[in-house]
């Protein structure tokens, strides 16, 4: 019915040590507020938590109050998830009376305007981040642009794509098939990678303000404040929710790297008539957005998987694709976890290393404009009712449809011959553990993080969830000790930010207009 693993364990079984360094990083976002749950209309704290230009691991997003804490790249999970507690207790410490919004869906704003933009100094970079941001803004709206979310950094060692290359038989350059083995993976993601918004998706209803002037496209049922769907995992992924629309006129297969970045060139060179009609300067002469493009930049494409090169900040993401290949893959499907003080937990981690490792194992054809319909039905019909009963969905190579529940614990078959063998290299039982508790959320949806979020929902309301959390997470990150990293190691990096922001002004030789041209005919 779907591929299987089956014939790949034995060179698992016989080739162990492939998998032992897995590559990960985790970004979390999550907005600033204050106990009654209203966003922080103040500029992020530079004094106290350093540039958000330059801090490797603390910054923000689309505005001053959403933060965004980075983990560095590493091999081993509890080290990511402990790094990741300790810069939540930093900034805890350094926002006396601030709380992180543990939803991805924001709490009610009386005014959209007193949502600040991001800031990032008198840099041209820092220009172009703020000048992006705008952008945003006048194309999408306010509300859109501060949903927050998790996204997972991943990538397999050298000693892997050695070995992989190898049984692959690719003649091409190590970083071609690199890319082309990370390609395998993200179609592959696109064809079964909904089962991560079933099991972990968090965001299965909105408040009716989100609405407001807007069309109820789902038909939305009313509790209260709380517009749901009562089998939705995910109104984070839907149209409703982080999304825009040209993904849905990209038509993007990922068969090949040329082909990604000729699509993306397409559309960040082809302008658009509604963001021409949005113009590019207000009435006091100062700069919209960056572009009337379709694309302004690379990072306005929002797909549920990127695939990355390492690169500087001041690089531009297509030509460092282009020029290195692909080095690793980020997941952009986990809505904030609810129940986590950190937004996530090692569960969650556990699963998609295991889902991950059986994307590139298994065949992974190319992609078709039919195939590409239906997968982007499939994962509408899991964000939007993935939980109902029965509910099916297709299977395209196979011209059959069937169950989310069939095809999931499927999955979890395969999923447990790599635990196994994961657990082996440890000698530990994390990975099994991991599988047995979340195969019961197929037979048991109730499980899930949507449903049981939406029960607190209908029970106390969304913003009430929000604030009960909040200072729950609060009072949890305040009693936790730093375990990697000391309060004094922080404080320097805050102030090396400061430095490193400076260093990067003095530095700009070109205005910003000047900046802004050689930055847009940059070419691929």
């Amino acid at each position: 019915m779907i591929p299987t693993i089956y014939k790949k364990i034995s060179w698992l079984q016989s080739n162990p040590t492939i998998l032992k360094k897995i590559f990960r990083g985790i970004e979390r976002e999550t907005l600033r507020t204050t106990k009654y749950g209203e966003i922080i209309n103040k500029h992020h704290p530079y004094n106290t938590l350093g540039s958000s230009l330059t801090h490797k691991w603390i910054t923000t997003d689309f505005s001053e109050s959403l933060l965004e804490f980075i983990t560095p790249t590493h091999i081993n999970i509890n080290y990511t998830l402990k790094f990741l507690q300790d810069i939540h207790k930093f900034v805890q410490n350094n926002l006396n009376k601030e709380y992180f919004w543990p939803l991805s869906i924001p709490p009610y704003i009386k005014s959209i305007n007193s949502i600040l933009l991001a800031k990032y100094g008198t840099s041209n970079i820092g220009k172009l981040k703020t000048l992006y941001r705008k952008g945003l803004q006048n194309r999408y709206g306010t509300l859109m642009n501060i949903i927050s979310g998790v996204h997972y950094n991943f990538s397999f060692s050298n000693n892997f794509w050695n070995l992989w290359i190898k049984i692959k038989n690719i003649k091409n350059s190590k970083s071609n098939s690199i890319s082309k083995g990370y390609l395998c993976l993200i179609r592959n993601y696109h064809r079964y990678g909904w089962i991560i918004p079933y099991l972990f998706g968090a965001s299965p209803a909105i408040e009716s303000f989100f609405l407001k002037n807007k069309q109820n496209i789902y038909n939305l049922k009313k509790h209260k404040k709380i517009l749901y769907l009562p089998w939705s995992t995910s109104l984070r992924l839907s149209n409703l929710g982080h999304t825009n629309l040209t993904i849905n006129k990209l038509s993007l297969t990922f068969n090949s790297l040329s082909e990604y970045l000729s699509t993306l060139k397409y559309f960040m060179h082809t302008s658009s008539k509604n963001f021409e009609n949005i113009g590019m300067y207000d009435n006091e002469g100062n700069l919209k957005q960056i572009n009337t493009n379709l694309l302004q930049i690379e990072n306005e494409l929002y797909t549920y998987i990127r695939p990355k090169p390492k690169f500087k900040k001041n690089e531009k993401l297509s030509v460092t694709l282009k020029k290195k290949g692909i080095q690793y893959i980020e997941i952009r499907t986990l809505d904030i976890n609810p129940f986590s003080c950190i937004g996530i937990e090692k569960n969650q981690i556990l699963l998609l290393d295991l889902f991950l490792i059986w994307c590139i194992l298994i065949e992974s054809p190319k992609i078709c404009q039919n195939e590409l319909k239906s997968l982007i039905e499939n994962w509408n019909i899991v964000i939007l009712k993935g939980r109902k009963p029965q509910q099916k969905i297709n299977i395209y190579t196979y011209n059959c449809k069937k169950t989310i529940e069939t095809i999931g614990k499927n999955l979890f078959q395969d999923f447990f011959y790599i635990a196994e063998i994961l657990d082996y290299q440890s000698k530990t039982n994390n990975y099994q553990k991991a599988c047995n508790q979340l195969i019961n959320y197929f037979d048991h949806p109730e499980l899930t993080y949507s449903e049981k979020i939406l029960n607190h929902f209908i029970n106390f309301g969304i913003h009430e969830t929000g604030m009960i959390l909040s200072s729950k997470n609060k009072k949890k990150i305040n009693r936790t000790p730093f375990k990697k990293m000391s309060n004094k190691k922080l404080k320097n990096e805050v102030l090396q930010s400061k430095i490193n922001q400076k260093i990067i002004e003095t530095e700009d030789k070109l205005n910003f207009e000047q900046y802004l041209n050689l930055y847009y005919n940059t070419n691929f």
